[in-house]
């Protein structure tokens, strides 16, 4: 009976430590989703960097001596449109992590 638990407890404990080590594979797929939420990230920061910049262009083509209304509307428009797609770039980045 005695023999009967140390080999019950060794292969328990044997199952346990092996379930808890990740294969290569499992480590490369991994990385690779955390690289490519990664770059959905950095393409998140630059569509918001040049949503930004196009809405000061639109805000400084502005003809008159002070800013209009519509010129106001169109860079706002621009800097939400933006932002948005920005946002969902970042979701898609967040889903992609919770794959690993």
């Amino acid at each position: 009976m005695n023999n009967y638990l140390k080999v019950a407890f060794t292969v328990v404990v044997l199952a346990f430590i092996l379930s808890a080590c990740d294969s290569r594979e499992e480590n490369r797929r991994e990385n690779v989703l955390e690289q490519k939420a990664d770059r959905m990230e950095e393409k998140a920061d630059m569509t918001r960097k040049s949503g930004e910049a196009a809405a000061d262009r639109i805000e400084k083509r502005d003809p008159g001596l002070t800013d209009s209304p519509s010129t106001d509307r169109a860079a706002e428009a621009t800097r939400e449109s933006t932002e948005r797609s920005a946002d969902q770039m970042e979701e898609q980045a967040d889903r992609i992590r919770e794959k690993k």
